[in-house]
């Protein structure tokens, strides 16, 4: 079994921010293998997907900076190693539109890796990291992160969304090494 999660800040306010590409890429997993049942389990928004094995999409539904205590909560429930966890998130330091996946590491000041790191107690998960790019000269990062992709990004993001997606499917089926090949770049 895989926990695919992807992080994010639950409610209407925040569902097409900068933040929340992570909960972006799991949708677009759920709207690919045709899912439409979410359930609440620990504090999370949960749909299954079996293909070869079993596959877990998850949204935490704690906020972003406590991303780690329904993650950890269904990591225990079902028994998924901290190396059966992919997580999916934003990443100020990459460029909007890039994508780098790596298979563990520190949290680049990222509150929801960081809480992640402090439940699970293990750093071995995987990331897919999406780029949406340093704020604006002037502006606090919590703004910019809790804000909106400019017009000219929301082309660039949609595809990003879609290729993150393709990454997963590729670390499902063809490993991490493979993922990281064909998409960081």
């Amino acid at each position: 079994m895989k926990l695919i999660v992807g992080l994010g800040n639950p409610g209407s306010q925040y569902s097409a921010t900068r933040h929340n590409v992570g909960f972006l890429a799991v949708e677009e997993l759920a709207k690919r293998w045709g899912i439409t049942a979410w359930r609440n389990r620990s504090d999370a928004m949960v749909a299954e997907n079996r293909r070869p094995e079993q596959i877990l999409l998850v949204k935490p539904l704690s906020f972003m900076n406590l991303s780690g205590v329904p993650v950890r909560d269904l990591a225990r429930f079902y028994k998924v190693p901290v190396q059966d966890i992919i997580v999916i998130c934003d990443d100020l330091d990459l460029a909007v539109g890039r994508l780098r996946l790596r298979p563990n590491g520190g949290t680049g000041g990222h509150r929801g890796l960081e809480s992640l790191l402090v439940h699970l107690g293990d750093n071995s998960f995987s990331r897919v990291r999406i780029g949406i790019g340093r704020p604006p000269k002037g502006w606090e990062t919590a703004d910019y992160v809790l804000g909106r992709f400019t017009p000219q990004e929301v082309p660039v993001m949609a595809e990003t969304i879609v290729k993150a997606a393709q990454a997963i499917e590729c670390i499902l089926d063809q490993g991490l090494t493979a993922a990281m090949n064909g998409y960081n770049r």
